[in-house]
């Protein structure tokens, strides 16, 4: 089957030359992802020290930081999760990769829920006066380990680069 030259640049993977084919990871898309990891561990910390860039802070942590948090917390799980979807590149994942990827995603949403159960109405404060508890934060610390689990579940932990990949014609 030969390839036209659009197929080849809309899937990297397939090259008219077999002979040719690079084994390397995609540099742009790791650099990406660790670019926006970095991004949310920044967002993260204004989230948390907002004293530490000069902003205002209460006495507790209120619903805007909240948000913060959880935006820096999102901003690293795509960050990492992309990154690691990079060493992926050309090959199939694996069945582990994959629950992975949904582990990923169910740590985050514990997160979410467990830091904005005020909001919700099923924390001890009412939604005027949303706090980040003692039980929340527990909850996104639950979370955020999960978000870990499932972050090694996505490590390519061996890598066979003497096969290429088989694709059917």
């Amino acid at each position: 089957m030969k390839f036209t030259d659009r197929d080849v640049l809309i899937d990297p993977c397939n090259n008219l030359d077999r002979r040719a084919k690079d084994y390397s990871f995609p540099h742009t898309q790791i650099r990406g992802g660790l670019t926006l990891t970095l991004i949310g561990l920044f967002v993260l910390i204004v989230g948390l020290r907002p004293d530490l860039f000069g902003l205002d802070r209460g006495l507790y942590i209120g619903f805007t930081q909240i948000i913060m948090i959880l935006f820096g917390i999102a901003f690293l799980t795509i960050g990492a999760n992309s990154t690691f979807n990079a060493f992926w590149a050309c090959t199939n994942k694996t069945l582990l990769a994959d629950v992975g990827a949904r582990t990923i995603m169910t740590g985050y949403v514990i997160c979410a829920f467990t830091a904005l159960a005020d909001a919700f109405g099923f924390g001890t404060n009412p939604p005027p006066e949303v706090i980040l508890g003692t039980l929340q934060s527990r909850g996104v610390v639950i979370g955020l380990f999960v978000i870990l689990v499932g972050l090694l579940m996505k490590v390519r932990w061996q890598t066979d680069r003497q096969a290429p990949l088989e694709q059917e014609a």
